[in-house]
């Protein structure tokens, strides 16, 4: 059996003074060649319990923290890929982060965590450094293995985040701005009650004004455009503006 004159041998491997060397050697090395990061906390606001899915999620915090790109010579997976639809990007990449710094940095502040214990599926990372929002797909705990006999780092596998009208507001104008002229926000319009809480109908819709249109009011669409352009070339004042019959 091979062993270490330096270090406890067998199953209790590691004293918690060697463990504790070892983790500060890591978390001063993800400082030296890491990033800093947000980390955006998921917060649901009606979960269907059935499918586990939730259409109103909220960002409403972000919480700086230093983690390693992994994938260092550029994004992982196919990347930018044509299909029918149009073009899909499918940028992925690997955050390593320190679980001490990530329960000093995060768990101890955020009031509500999806998982207290470690990094959540479906929450967000924003990456000042190429300014891009990726969502963590899977959370890898069990590598490096038992290193002196403790896990030091997370490895988060993520994917470019795909945006879908969830409300992120999180107070830093680097990260909010990005979505200020992307979509139309029902949920500024929402009807809430007493308490202040957001009314929902039974499919889980946010219950909405009269001063809600979504065609006037979804910043980026091109409804106006289309259809002053489509006046110089469709008459519609005739019978059958597609031909003479």
């Amino acid at each position: 059996m091979s062993t270490n004159f330096y270090f406890q041998e067998g199953n209790t491997s590691g004293t918690t003074a060697e463990q504790r060397l070892v983790e500060d050697l890591v978390i001063e090395s993800l400082r030296i060649y890491g990033h800093s990061v947000y980390y955006m906390p998921r917060t649901s606001v009606n979960q269907d319990n059935i499918l586990g899915e939730d259409r109103l999620s909220q960002f409403t915090s972000a919480y700086p923290i230093e983690m390693y790109l992994a994938n260092v010579q550029g994004w992982d997976q196919q990347q930018e890929l044509f299909t029918k639809f149009g073009i899909e990007v499918k940028d992925t990449a690997t955050f390593v982060v320190s679980k001490r710094r990530w329960e000093e940095s995060i768990a101890y502040q955020a009031p509500t965590l999806q998982l207290p214990s470690r990094p959540a599926e479906g929450d967000l990372l924003y990456f000042p450094k190429t300014d891009a929002m990726f969502e963590i797909k899977f959370v890898e705990h069990l590598n490096p293995f038992f290193q002196i006999g403790k896990i030091y780092v997370y490895n988060l596998q993520c994917e470019l985040y795909r945006y879908s009208s969830e409300v992120i507001d999180t107070g830093i104008d680097e990260i909010d701005d990005d979505f200020d002229n992307t979509t139309a926000d029902a949920f500024q319009y929402s009807v809430l009650d007493s308490a202040g809480n957001m009314l929902v109908s039974s499919n889980g819709n946010p219950i909405v004004t009269a001063a809600y249109d979504s065609r006037a009011n979804a910043k980026t669409s091109d409804n106006t455009q289309f259809e002053e352009e489509a006046e110089d070339i469709l008459d519609f004042t005739v019978t059958n503006p597609f031909g003479e019959v």
